[in-house]
């Protein structure tokens, strides 16, 4: 194996392990960090179902959102759906034999990578032409939206412009995944494909440390995971029911 691919292997497993263990860190705060009060914002459901419902709504439609912000509705909605139809077709690299519907929607989805980085423009435009928002900007804001940028920009170069080997980053891949050292074929050492594995790497580590935690942080949210039953139910923590028993 060549140290470029010896490297990247072990940037790889760093990145993985330090993802998984501070997501699992992170996810584990909030589901301790207790919520004291009743703040669902209303109008909220007032059954479970309901609540099951907005979440839905929150997660898929950004709901909120839209009401608050047209244009940041519009860039953001775009920017993570595509994110995600993209993500989805990054299966077929760990996959063998690929899913079908991973092999059918690939051709299709591989140019909403144009919609991923559009999105992000739109986010990015908006942090330096909107002065509300530039005034709350701090530097990491921007740091994630170029680095965002840069995994997608540079991967829809590997794509549509310098086509990498494809079949070999899928080997090496996989090859991961099952810890066989032995037969690892070496990664391809075009500089785009270098450019673009490197900062997924990079997103990989910065991920539990950065904003970007909001992807699980939704769903702890007090405000929007809430039944709106105060006058029902009353509503006490478990720290506060252990001192008053």
């Amino acid at each position: 194996m060549s140290f470029l691919t010896v490297a990247f292997a072990a940037l790889f497993y760093a990145a993985t392990l330090l993802l998984v263990v501070g997501l699992a860190r992170r996810i584990r705060l909030y589901w301790k960090t207790p919520a004291p009060l009743k703040i669902p914002t209303t109008p909220a459901p007032t059954t479970t179902g309901g609540v099951v419902l907005r979440m839905f709504r929150e997660v898929v439609f950004f709901e909120s959102l839209f009401k608050g912000a047209k244009w940041t509705w519009l860039f953001g909605w775009i920017f993570h759906m595509a994110l995600f139809a993209v993500l989805f077709r990054h299966l077929r690299y760990f996959q063998e034999p690929v899913w079908g519907i991973v092999a059918w929607t690939s051709p299709l989805i591989k140019y909403l990578a144009f919609a991923m980085i559009i999105g992000l423009l739109g986010l990015l435009g908006r942090r330096i032409f909107v002065d509300r928002v530039r005034y709350i900007s701090a530097p990491s804001d921007y740091l994630m939206l170029f680095l965002l940028l840069g995994i997608g920009v540079s991967g829809a170069l590997t794509t549509f412009v310098a086509h990498t080997d494809v079949v070999a980053v899928k080997s090496f891949f996989r090859h991961l995944m099952t810890f066989n050292f032995a037969t690892m074929p070496n990664l391809p050492s075009d500089p785009l494909m270098i450019v673009h594995l490197g900062l997924v790497a990079l997103l990989m580590i910065v991920f539990p440390i950065s904003k970007l935690l909001h992807v699980p942080g939704v769903f702890f949210s007090p405000t929007r995971n809430q039944v709106d039953n105060p006058r029902e139910q009353r509503h006490i923590v478990e720290w506060a029911r252990k001192l008053e028993q």
